[in-house]
């Protein structure tokens, strides 16, 4: 158990680690829309605030919810899309009352999707996850250039920032132990910014403009309106959700040396339901686990849930003092790049680690493994290839993550059935006994 400055430490660490992706929903969704800054600002605030909620419901387990797992939780963007459709053509609480609808589902009928992880053996989870990093990729590169449509995208300036946070983080898990390696990449992230602020690249002002206290406001946007339509649509998102977060469950698993039974994920998805009845509630978003914290933990060895609750409760301050939350702001996007590129090759890595459980000497294995990363991938350099089925399809098509891992389930029904295959010991003979 590490000291309370250290448990801290980590916790900011992981809170780092997903802040861009956390914000970056409520910016695109705000003004995709058309929000006015004042709108924007509490959109984005209250984001963090039930990014917190979220994680310790998460974190905290007990019968009805909570996988107990060492996850965060953040808004998922697979409802970007979707949340922009149904705000354009029905009003922005049509938005929140798909939200509170489909997370109302995912709580009443999550024990009948834990029982759906017997299509989920170690073969097709180790391909979601090198799916999920893969395709997370792309994110880093473009960050590490200082964002897409960024006016000095790839100027040297930010390559120099993005590859010396980078290069610097490699040094420090070749050089460094202990405690001051696993804030390797929280040490990366403050020295970049520095030197970004030494460059001209960190403005202080919105810092000094922010107000001190926020002040929750449920409804804020209006009370909510139910359109079938959106609630089928949003359904559908928490569906993907679920598929995303199954693969990140069993991968951490792994990682913590867990046996991830049917039971445990039926808790994990009600808490994600949970989650999103409170972005309904608070007028924020649908929430689910993660990724990018699966890297981090794997990197850091750290797996203590003090440190997830830690990081939830400085989640819960930054979304009540939006002036912590500018500073926390201040990081710049090619400085997140450089240190994405560790942390989302990473979960990379845990994929293949996973797919070094079953039996690659078959040829129909090695071709679930070729056809779904290669899906997951192809989907996510060329999100056009689906353009022209239906929107509702598309929500389910255009996701890189989703396209390959229907793909890697499909196929392994085709090729495995519901037979256990996998080629290590009694571990993951237990993995695939649940499965």
């Amino acid at each position: 158990m590490p000291s309370p400055a250290k448990t801290f430490t980590l916790g900011l660490q992981h809170v780092l680690a997903m802040y861009a992706g956390a914000v970056i929903v409520p910016l695109i969704v705000g003004g995709a829309l058309k929000l006015t800054p004042e709108q924007l600002g509490y959109l984005i605030s209250i984001d963090l605030l039930t990014c917190g909620i979220a994680t310790l419901l998460q974190v905290w387990t007990n019968r009805f919810f909570g996988i107990g797992l060492p996850v965060v939780l953040g808004c998922t963007f697979t409802a970007v899309g979707p949340m922009i459709a149904i705000g354009s053509e029905y009003g922005v609480s049509a938005i929140y009352g798909s939200i509170l609808a489909s997370g109302l589902l995912v709580v009443l009928f999550a024990g009948f999707f834990g029982r759906l992880v017997k299509f989920f053996p170690p073969i097709v989870t180790g391909s979601v996850v090198t799916i999920i990093g893969i395709t997370l990729i792309p994110v880093a590169i473009h960050d590490m250039g200082g964002g897409q449509g960024s006016p000095d995208f790839g100027s040297p300036k930010n390559l120099m920032l993005s590859f010396g946070v980078l290069v610097l983080i490699l040094l420090m898990n070749r050089f460094l132990t202990g405690f001051l390696r696993t804030i390797s990449v929280l040490l990366g992230l403050i020295a970049g910014t520095i030197a970004a602020a030494f460059m001209g690249m960190v403005s202080f002002q919105p810092v000094l403009d922010a107000s001190w206290l926020h002040m929750v406001k449920p409804f804020y946007f209006g009370l909510p309106t139910f359109e079938p339509s959106a609630i089928l649509t949003m359904t559908l998102v928490a569906i993907v959700s679920m598929i995303e977060s199954t693969g990140v469950f069993m991968a951490l698993g792994k990682i913590t040396g867990r046996d991830i039974q049917p039971a445990d994920l039926t808790r994990g998805y009600r808490a994600e339901g949970l989650a999103s009845l409170i972005g309904g509630l608070f007028n924020s978003f649908p929430y689910t686990t993660y990724s990018q914290n699966v890297g981090l933990v794997q990197l850091t060895k750290v797996k203590t849930r003090s440190v997830i609750v830690t990081a939830g409760g400085i989640l819960i301050v930054l979304g009540l003092i939006p002036k912590v939350a500018e500073l926390t702001k201040l990081v710049p996007t090619p400085v997140l790049g450089g240190a994405m590129i560790a942390l989302f090759g990473m979960v990379m890595s845990s994929g293949i680690k996973m797919l070094g459980a079953i039996d690659l000497n078959r040829h129909e294995n090695l071709l679930i493994i070729a056809c779904s990363v290669g899906m997951g991938l192809g989907v996510t350099a060329v999100p056009d290839l689906f353009k022209e089925l239906p929107a509702g399809v598309q929500i389910l098509t255009n996701n890189g993550i989703v396209a390959g891992s229907v793909t890697a389930i499909v196929l392994n029904l085709l090729f495995n059935g519901l037979r256990e295959r996998t080629a290590s010991g009694a571990a993951d003979s237990k993995v695939s006994e649940a499965a």
